[in-house]
């Protein structure tokens, strides 16, 4: 079996900037830091905006080893592509292999959350029903070219972000009438509650996985009007909006609750918030809004995927005559579309706590293995070590970024751990058929 890297100049580009940019706001699903407050609130003593910072700056530097792979590489593919650039092919079916665990068990996520959200709206109507139904119309809207998708997200993103400013008004509000409208403008949401690092570390780590988003943008490179200019900047630019959401929301939580005392449930947080601060019909108006934030996710996250597995299809990981070609005259790949939807049909069989289990190995690979790309790619490889820019940019900030990654390691609940090596050991399986089979997989060969 030969296994090659090659790149291949491809056609018209198509989405804007801002375009991208949505999809990758969209694809954070920018309410879940209302779904995962009370979690983090009770790990880290009631300091949530303290650990979205640190989120922040860890992500920020894996974001930035992401840019700069695409402002050099006008490929698709994500992670999959800059590691077989740097570190070789069979590096980079690995880390494609175990990176597309996570870009397929994410749409299955949102179809999970959005069919509990509407059976709690509409009891009368069976849950395998919204799950049929959720899947069948994010399925449908993805067979179309990606700027109906993106202009779908936008509005499905823009409506539950103008309620997450009126949550904002009416939490001043309830505290400026309560407490002073000085402390309002206090910091005790940073720094609220005890003052150890080890718990503000553990929260950080599960709050890095509310950033995925960011690096799914980068699989769209080639349908992006020049994607060597916009990708960087989608990249670095979603992640700065995600971060500014979360931190702002969960300052203005952790102002109104600073602990859990009055929470009934801290893990599922997100109904007794927006209850105490709204009352029972803003929690009906914002529950809606959740279910429109977790549609435009849907969106994101289908595309993502299918796009991937056209991407690796084109590679020959997947059959090539069925998931690497574009439908002629949707211009989207079809059929990959059409398995994620499959995939996702099986939220009807499953419960939300197996799946959230089995992300997170797929997202620690891929950022791993990006940051060290960096390093091996600009610092061994093209020797651009002269200089105290060079040495920060292709050393200290890559190695860094792999250090903060290792301690997200750490922190890797089991199951994804155990859910992780077993996906890995099926991608070694194909490897080796393929390998006997004497078929070649050419990465860099997408689109």
């Amino acid at each position: 079996m030969v296994i090659s890297v090659k790149n291949a100049d491809f056609s018209l580009k198509k989405m804007s900037l801002w375009q991208v940019v949505i999809i990758g706001v969209a694809y954070m699903t920018p309410m879940v830091v209302f779904d995962t407050f009370g979690i983090v609130s009770g790990i880290t003593d009631g300091r949530v905006p303290l650990a979205y910072i640190l989120a922040l700056v860890a992500m920020l530097l894996t974001a930035f080893s992401y840019a700069r792979f695409s402002r050099i590489s006008g490929d698709s593919g994500s992670a999959y592509n800059y590691t077989a650039q740097s570190c070789g092919a069979k590096a980079g079916f690995f880390v494609g292999w175990c990176s597309l665990l996570d870009y397929i068990l994410l749409p299955l996520v949102n179809a999970l959350l959005a069919s509990i959200y509407l059976e709690a709206v509409i009891p009368s109507v069976p849950y395998w029903v919204w799950v049929v139904l959720f899947t069948g119309l994010v399925t449908l809207i993805n067979c179309f070219r990606v700027n109906i998708l993106a202009n779908l997200s936008l509005v499905f993103v823009l409506l539950p972000l103008l309620l997450m400013v009126l949550f904002i008004y009416l939490v001043i509000q309830g505290v400026g009438s309560e407490q002073g409208y000085d402390h309002v403008l206090t910091l005790a949401p940073l720094f609220n509650g005890d003052s150890s690092v080890l718990p503000l570390i553990a929260g950080a780590s599960i709050l890095c996985f509310s950033f995925l988003g960011f690096d799914a943008v980068t699989t769209m490179s080639h349908e992006t009007k020049d994607p060597q200019k916009n990708i960087p900047r989608a990249v670095l630019l979603t992640t700065l909006l995600g971060g500014g959401i979360f931190i702002s929301a969960s300052w203005f939580i952790q102002l109104y609750f600073p602990s859990n005392v009055r929470f009934n449930n801290p893990d599922e947080a997100l109904p007794e918030i927006v209850l105490y601060v709204g009352g029972a019909l803003f929690q009906a108006v914002f529950l809606c809004a959740q279910i429109m934030n977790t549609f435009a996710s849907g969106l994101a996250t289908h595309a993502s995927a299918s796009r991937l597995i056209h991407i690796m299809a084109k590679d020959g990981i997947f059959p090539k005559a069925t998931f690497g070609q574009l439908h002629a005259k949707l211009g989207t790949p079809l059929y990959a579309v059409l398995s994620i939807g499959l995939i996702s049909l099986s939220a009807i069989f499953l419960d939300l706590a197996t799946v959230v289990s089995m992300i997170s190995f797929g997202a620690l690979i891929a950022f791993t293995a990006v940051n060290f790309s960096v390093f091996v790619k600009f610092y061994l490889l093209e020797k651009q070590t002269q200089g105290i820019k060079n040495k920060c940019l292709n050393l200290i900030l890559p190695l860094l970024s792999v250090l903060v990654m290792l301690c997200l390691w750490v922190n890797l609940e089991r199951n994804a751990l155990i859910f992780g090596c077993a996906w890995l050991a099926i991608g070694i399986g194909l490897f080796i058929y393929k390998k006997l089979k004497r078929q070649n997989i050419v990465i860099g060969n997408a689109y």
